[in-house]
């Protein structure tokens, strides 16, 4: 009876190891025997996975400092190749080894010229190095006797012009900071005392003009830009619930009467009393602050502004940088804000022109070296403020302006999910700025920019696109 009961363990023994066996070596045994060759499986190195997250970022330091570098004649043929245009433009392009600063292709790199929207990568290196990362925009509401009697409250704005009219959202970039609830907070200090409520908006925190001679006026009825004030509701887009489309031309005063709003709501059951119109002051001296709300972080703004591209908040981060670093938050000093951090990062800033910081403006000069010495900046450095601009920058085929590039049916789809890069469009201009590690595990910053363009952008696009996606694919030897 022992031994037959050993006899059956031993075949089940064998049968739960036939099991995976056969799993696992079947299909090749099958292929040996209908005379076709085994297909292996290859591991694919985490570098080259599409991310888990969108924060995910290979900086130089997590990579393998012994892998291969391109050889630079063949990675030049292959992309010679792609960037070749048949209609009107020419082509500036870099490609860099992030880790040892070897540049490895350079077209035209030294040629300064439009950069379209690959300038927010520059005007996030600016923010990033003077803004504390973690730090906050306070909008706040100061109480004052009105005069004639009654309260006069000073909506102030200082930054923040990704304001929701709802309730604040902890969890949100966009809406972090909620109207509804300043609203509510404002209510709860007033008590009943009040008498008739006045509402001023403070928007003194910006200086000089809010709308630059440099931009084309067909951009601003189009939405793409709008007067810049220091506070403002979803970047100043009149549907709130879209990052596209008209804008406010005053999105201090509409945010002003968003609050107005909120506060005759919050306040109705307590008998409050709202005057209907909103005016323009100042926080007088002697004004009691009743309340604030706080936006999402500096580091959290860049990663928005730069993953859909967003004008106004480039320009208004940048009037806050041009405040941290002593000059005015005006037109002026964002510029000279963004080329002076620019230089004293290390970049040369030779032949550089700045006439915005959202890259709208035609006279805008950079070239693709600075573009790409901008990424190289943000992947070596330790600072965490410089590497949000690196998480912020749009993954091909999966986030921001990239989303709807990098299919699946194209022939640059090799670099979806890899490539990470600020677009640029306008329309003489194409461009693409960012990152990508190679198959063999090499970090390669890059700048493609085709200006001159005359009705060929589609095509010009196609063309960045394909360069970025070979050097996804690149071994290169």
């Amino acid at each position: 009876m022992a031994r037959m009961f050993s006899g059956i363990a031993l075949v089940l023994a064998f049968a739960v190891l036939l099991v995976p066996l056969a799993v696992y070596a079947g299909p090749p045994v099958l292929k040996a025997l209908s005379g076709t060759g085994v297909e292996r499986q290859a591991a694919v190195p985490s570098y080259q996975r599409p991310p888990a997250e969108m924060t995910q970022v290979p900086y130089a330091a997590t990579l393998d400092p012994s892998a291969p570098l391109p050889d630079a004649a063949v990675l030049a043929a292959l992309l010679d190749g792609e960037l070749e245009l048949t209609g009107s433009g020419t082509v500036s392009a870099v490609v860099t080894d992030v880790r040892t600063g070897t540049v490895l292709y350079d077209r035209n790199g030294a040629a300064a010229g439009m950069p379209a929207s690959t300038l927010k990568i520059l005007t996030a290196v600016a923010a990033a190095s003077t803004l504390e990362p973690d730090s906050r925009f306070e909008t706040t509401v100061h109480a004052a006797p009105a005069t004639g009697g009654g309260t006069a409250l000073v909506l102030r704005g200082g930054g923040d012009v990704l304001l929701g009219s709802g309730i604040s959202d902890d969890d949100a970039v966009v809406g972090r900071a909620g109207l509804a609830s300043l609203a509510e907070e404002s209510v709860k200090a007033l008590g009943s005392s009040a008498g008739t409520v006045r509402i001023q908006v403070d928007d003194t925190l910006f200086s000089g003009p809010s709308l630059s001679d440099a931009w084309n006026a067909a951009d601003v009825e189009a939405g793409e830009i709008a007067p810049i004030y220091p506070l403002a509701v979803n970047s100043a887009w009149t549907d709130e619930s879209r990052q596209s489309g008209e804008r406010e031309e005053d999105a201090a005063l509409a945010a002003a009467e968003a609050f107005r709003a909120a506060l005759a709501e919050a306040g109705q059951d307590r008998g409050l009393e709202v005057a209907e119109s909103v005016e323009r002051g100042t926080v007088p001296a002697g004004a009691r602050r009743i309340a604030a709300v706080e936006s999402a972080t500096v580091a959290e703004q860049l990663e928005q502004m730069l993953l859909i591209s967003d004008n106004y908040l480039a320009e208004a981060l940048a009037r806050s940088a041009a405040l941290a670093a002593g000059r005015d938050a005006s037109f002026a000093g964002a510029v000279d804000t963004v080329k002076a951090q620019a230089a004293a990062l290390g970049i040369d800033t030779t032949g550089m022109a700045l006439a915005d910081v959202s890259g709208l403006a035609a006279e805008n000069e950079v070239s693709a070296r600075q573009l790409t010495e901008a990424v190289t900046l943000v992947l070596t450095s330790n600072d965490e403020g410089l590497r949000a601009v690196a998480r912020g920058m749009p993954v091909a085929g999966l986030s921001g302006t990239l989303q709807g590039r990098y299919d699946d049916d194209a022939d640059d789809a090799a670099g979806a999910g890899l490539v990470r890069a600020k677009t640029g469009t306008l329309f003489e201009v194409t461009a693409l700025g960012g990152y990508v590690t190679d198959a063999d595990g090499r970090l390669l910053a890059f700048a493609l920019v085709a200006r001159g363009l005359e009705g060929n952008t589609g095509q010009a696009r196609s063309a960045v696109d394909s360069a970025a996606a070979v050097l996804a694919g690149c071994g290169c030897r």
